[in-house]
């Protein structure tokens, strides 16, 4: 599988949680969608809508999980939440109402450095692995930024980039359609595929052994953050 701010004014805002760049703390706040959401731009109705966000994921149809980044209250009283959203643009943000989600978190976290090429693993804000990656080459490069786990996909013995990938809220800045897919960003294995780790030779996709992402697929839950710096 490859590709696969304050608001002022008239609400109330608190952070859902801080978390240091260099030592990413324990139990980063999430919300698991109960039900469809519409994201706008800010916490209220009179906001302008950015997109819809479905309560489950297109591939395994397990429930939505996003990064949850501060909570505020509107003008009228409703409950909203600042999260991550899955797609295009990647890394992009938008509040959601806080009803019909629930509340949850997590202690892991992944950070990519692509000089580097090396995967960190923190589990309650200690590094608990680093793995050496293959990461996007310089005409479809893996993209920088904040992003998340949206779900974890077991594929078939005969699978490019098995046995598992974590496909993540990333998308090609390049490719906008790959293998009939999204050109969605995935973390993933090296079954059927070519390419030494520790080289920048994909579409964009993370590739690490198969000892490795079969150890993360086994920890790695949806919303778990992926921080990738140059």
């Amino acid at each position: 599988m490859a590709l696969i701010t304050a608001v002022t004014g008239s609400v109330l805002v608190a952070p859902a949680q801080a978390s240091a760049a260099t030592g990413p703390a324990a139990g980063e706040p999430l919300v698991v969608l109960m039900d469809n959401h519409v994201a706008r731009t800010g916490p209220g109705t009179r906001f302008r809508r950015i997109e819809s966000v479905a309560a489950r994921r297109p591939l395994t149809h397990v429930r939505t999980v996003l990064p949850a980044l501060s909570y505020a209250r509107s003008r009228g009283g409703t409950h909203w939440v600042r999260v991550g959203l899955p797609g295009r643009p990647s890394g992009h943000k938008g509040w959601i109402r806080a009803s019909r989600t629930r509340r949850t978190s997590t202690d892991w976290r992944l950070a990519l450095d692509i000089s580097a090429r090396r995967v960190t693993v923190y589990h309650y804000g200690r590094v608990e692995r680093r793995y050496r990656a293959v990461v996007g080459k310089p005409s479809t490069p893996t993209p920088r930024g904040h992003f998340f786990i949206e779900e974890a996909v077991a594929l078939s013995p005969l699978a490019a980039g098995g046995p598992f990938a974590l496909a993540t809220s990333a998308r090609s800045a390049v490719l906008q359609e790959f293998a009939g897919g999204p050109g969605q960003i995935a973390i993933h294995g090296v079954q059927n595929l070519s390419g030494a780790l520790g080289t920048a030779v994909s579409h964009g996709c993370v590739r690490l052994s198969n000892r490795a992402i079969t150890w993360l697929a086994g920890r790695i839950g949806r919303g778990v953050s992926l921080t990738v710096t140059r």
